[in-house]
C-alpha cells in the first residue's frame, strides 16, 4: 500500500464575533484553499440545541510578491444564506411586468 500525502492546513484567522483575533489550523481543500464557510458550533450549557457561529472567507490582503492571496474569516452574525443551482439553460428569475424604464408600470 501507498503512503498518502500528508493532510494541508492553514492557519488562518479569524475577525468578529466571539472568535475575534484567533488563529485556528483550517484543512485546505484540494485547490489549496480554505473552505468558503467555517461553522463552529457551541454546544449549549442548558443542554439545548447548540448555536451555530459563521464565518466567511473574505481576502485577508495583498501577500507578499510573488505569494498567492491569503485568507482569514470575518463573522457572518446573519448566518449564510442558503445557495441555489444555477444551470446555465435556467430561466433567470421573474420580472415585474411592465418595461424597465416605464414609471407607470
Amino acid at each position: 500500500m501507498s503512503e498518502t500525502d500528508p493532510v494541508k492546513s492553514e492557519d488562518t484567522p479569524f475577525e468578529g464575533g466571539p472568535m475575534d483575533g484567533r488563529v485556528l489550523p483550517v484543512l485546505l481543500g484540494i485547490t489549496g484553499h480554505p473552505p468558503k464557510t467555517y461553522r463552529i458550533p457551541v454546544p449549549d450549557s442548558d443542554g439545548g440545541p447548540d448555536t451555530v457561529l459563521v464565518y466567511r472567507r473574505v481576502p485577508r490582503g495583498p501577500g507578499k510578491v510573488g505569494l498567492s492571496n491569503r485568507w482569514k474569516y470575518e463573522y457572518a452574525p446573519e448566518g449564510v444564506p442558503p445557495r441555489r443551482l444555477h444551470w446555465p439553460w435556467s430561466k433567470p428569475a421573474a420580472t415585474p411586468p411592465g418595461k424597465p424604464d416605464d414609471a407607470d408600470g
